[in-house]
């Protein structure tokens, strides 16, 4: 089948955040949008079919998980992840962030502290300060044009601040990065032999381009398994974002029990059935589709990659390794942090992701989202390069 990929869709007035917020956030009123992490594609045609039969049927009273969804799920994680769940491990949630916020009740106490590894998505620092809890920062660093783990500075960090839970980001947003299992295990040896508990964000895993590959957190030994929480989901993969639903694998039954808690107590409890439909066909029909936008992706990241090459060759291009979010340098230009921001949004009326939104690392980044038909992004990027002129 052939999918329309560069077809533009016109997203305002549709209760978009990343269209119909503009003005509301400070933005102007004609911005274009590549910020937030949800793309400019219908959905897979087999999901939209499975909506629709559930649409047709026309009720939508409370909904259950059944054999048929975790048998399409097990599959799915098996042939694309190496990864095998058992259904007793499977906590569902309406998103990955809300999963964050329950782990950290679950393992934490008011006051303990929580490691990131900065830059990093913003909800993550949200969270943890929300929750009262004290925020504590690993910095990644760069070295030719690759972003690694500083494994000393991670492990003093948990020592000295005795760190109760990491939050891991895998594959990382907004660098790009798919740690190899070598780093992900290190990671977990240190986690293990000072007792943090791992929450693993894995919500970018079918976003991995060759020769890489994601290794699950739990897979990584039985150990890792026991000591962690790896959150996953169609949103990412499948522009479902909306639909509210997704799925988190707890090995360790005193973990699980501890964060279903915290689950319950927030008052969910059943599935949003829109959700659950679209998840299970996604699983069982998906494919196809996503082999397409993956092909698109690629070639929409080889034509970033050569337009700033031609056209704006002092900003730099972070390879990614995964994720449809691409991380950009744009340090030598000369200009401050803030004047960039304003260049880009107020002159070229562009919507980016501003780097600092991930940490202080991201000082002169900006994090532009892909996932958009080319000649969306051919005008966003012929806007920025006419704003910056001759820089």
């Amino acid at each position: 089948m052939e999918y329309e990929f560069n077809k533009v869709v016109d997203r305002h007035g549709t209760n978009s955040i990343k269209t119909d917020l503009a003005v509301a956030r400070g933005k102007p009123e004609d911005v274009l949008s590549l910020w937030v992490a949800d793309m400019d594609f219908p959905t897979a045609p087999e999901i939209l079919d499975a909506i629709h039969k559930k649409v047709d049927h026309g009720i939508f009273g409370y909904s259950c998980l059944d054999d048929d969804f975790f048998a399409s799920l097990k599959n799915w994680m098996q042939r694309e992840h190496n990864f095998s769940p058992d259904r007793h491990d499977l906590v569902t949630t309406p998103g990955v962030v809300f999963g964050i916020s329950c782990a950290i009740k679950a393992f934490t106490k008011e006051g303990d502290a929580v490691i990131i590894q900065t830059p990093v998505y913003y909800p993550f620092k949200n969270m943890i300060e929300l929750n009262n809890r004290k925020l504590v920062t690993s910095s990644l660093y760069e070295e030719n044009g690759k972003y690694k783990i500083n494994f000393e500075d991670f492990e003093q960090k948990i020592v000295d601040n005795n760190v109760k839970l990491f939050i891991l980001c895998s594959p990382h947003n907004p660098v790009g990065r798919v740690w190899t299992r070598a780093e992900l295990q290190k990671l977990s040896e240190i986690c293990l032999r000072n007792k943090v508990i791992v929450f693993a964000d894995e919500i970018h895993n079918d976003f991995v381009y060759e020769p890489n590959s994601h290794t699950v957190f739990s897979s990584l030994s039985p150990e890792a398994a026991e000591n962690s929480v790896v959150s996953m989901s169609v949103s990412k993969t499948f522009n479902l974002a909306g639909l509210q639903f997704s799925t988190n694998f707890i090995k360790n039954p005193v973990l699980r029990k501890k964060f279903r808690d915290e689950k319950d107590k927030t008052g969910y409890d059943e599935p949003s059935l829109i959700g659950l439909t679209a998840a299970r066909a996604a699983y069982k029909s998906g494919k196809p589709w996503l082999n397409a936008l993956k092909e698109h992706l690629k070639d929409n990241i080889d034509f970033l990659r050569s337009y700033l090459s031609e056209n704006l060759p002092k900003v730099k291009l972070i390879e990614p390794e995964g994720t449809f979010l691409l991380w950009l340098d744009f340090s030598a230009l000369g200009l401050s942090d803030s004047e960039i921001d304003d260049i880009i949004v107020n002159k070229a009326k562009v919507w980016l992701d501003r780097g600092t939104m991930f940490g202080p690392e991201g000082e002169y980044y900006q994090r532009i989202n892909v996932a958009t038909p080319r000649p969306v992004l051919e005008d966003a990027l012929n806007r920025i390069r006419d704003a910056f002129g001759e820089m």
